[in-house]
């Protein structure tokens, strides 16, 4: 090269692509893995797994519930029946009984059907059922409004103004404590079966080596779980998860654990999961957030792709291994 022809050119400069740093480690993000979504063959074959699962533990559920919440309630009820006079001194004893819970609960279920604690208070006009706010007038107010609504069938005495026969007062004993007991194992069915899904969901995250943290309000991306860790119930944003996973690749994983008995049950607990998805993705964003549902019990078809389309993913109990494959994959 002579010297009139100057330097040599430089070489173009390599085009680098920018990839932002993640969450917690700040190295360089690389492309996130997708979260399955079911076609309708494939949702159909769960849904009909689920069923046999949720019909072969009804069938195998213990008597013994039962009988048990059986005997206690037909007790309280004969304690209020006697504590009352077969209610005819309702009124002139309510506020000491209305400070017991469970005679409260007998009480709510003199009426048929029974009558919630909530519609209770409303149709009676008081504030609060709280044995501190019950005074002398709001008691009696409470009685005069359970006998205006009394089962006739159960307590016929009562509305013809007698006294009751010993047959009378067992046959009523015995027809309240079947609907206490029977109300008593449904509220013990749900959550029970709520929490042990929970449980299990949290079993499988710790064999897939996630470490549980404590629970947290989480209002910020940089408040979440760290990755390889998760948390019990904990809010996320404006909404509560059953538990908040801090999967590897930074995302946030909140997932609602749902038990349906009926399919007309199951679209209002998947329509309540969806929503909360549409407001975390909203909230955090599409691509940092990956809202999913464990689910176990009876579901329609329809229900479970609309709530696919509104961004919820989807997961069952019957089936954790799905769950374990897709978090392992989100690296």
């Amino acid at each position: 090269m002579s010297a009139g022809d100057g330097p040599p050119p430089k070489p173009p400069a390599r085009k680098v692509a920018h990839r932002a740093p993640t969450r917690a480690t700040g190295l360089p993000t690389t492309p996130k893995v997708p979260p399955p979504r079911w076609d309708a063959a494939r949702l159909a074959k769960d849904i009909g797994a689920a069923k046999e699962f949720f019909r072969k533990a009804r069938l195998e559920e213990p008597l013994e519930s039962y009988l048990e919440h059986f005997e206690d309630a037909q007790g309280v009820v004969r304690d209020l029946l006697e504590e009352t006079v077969d209610l005819g001194e309702f009124s002139e004893k309510a506020q000491k009984i209305l400070a017991d819970k469970k005679l409260l609960r007998a009480i709510r279920n003199l009426s048929g059907p029974p009558v919630s604690t909530d519609d209770l208070k409303v149709v009676a006009e008081v504030e609060s059922l709280a044995p501190s706010r019950i005074t002398a007038d709001v008691a009696k107010r409470i009685a005069q409004t359970m006998l205006a609504v009394l089962d006739r069938e159960r307590f016929p005495w009562v509305g013809e103004n007698r006294e009751a026969t010993e047959e009378e007062r067992e046959r009523a004993a015995m027809a309240s404590a079947v609907l206490l007991a029977a109300a008593k194992v449904q509220t013990e069915r749900r959550g029970g079966m709520s929490r042990f899904q929970e449980q299990q969901v949290r079993q499988t995250l710790k064999d897939s080596e996630f470490t549980e943290a404590k629970r947290r309000v989480v209002t910020t991306v940089r408040e979440a779980p760290n990755p390889g860790e998760f948390c019990m119930e904990s809010k996320l944003g404006t909404r509560k998860a059953d538990l908040l996973v801090g999967l590897r690749d930074s995302r946030i994983m909140p997932i609602e654990c749902k038990v349906s008995n009926s399919e007309t049950n199951s679209i209002k607990r998947v329509d309540n999961a969806a929503a909360k998805a549409e407001f975390w993705r909203r909230d955090f964003g599409d691509l940092g957030v990956v809202p999913a549902a464990v689910l176990s019990g009876v579901y329609k078809l329809s229900t479970l792709e609309e709530a696919q389309h509104r961004g919820l993913t989807l997961f069952w109990a019957h089936d954790l291994g799905e769950l374990a494959k897709w978090i392992n994959s989100a690296r």
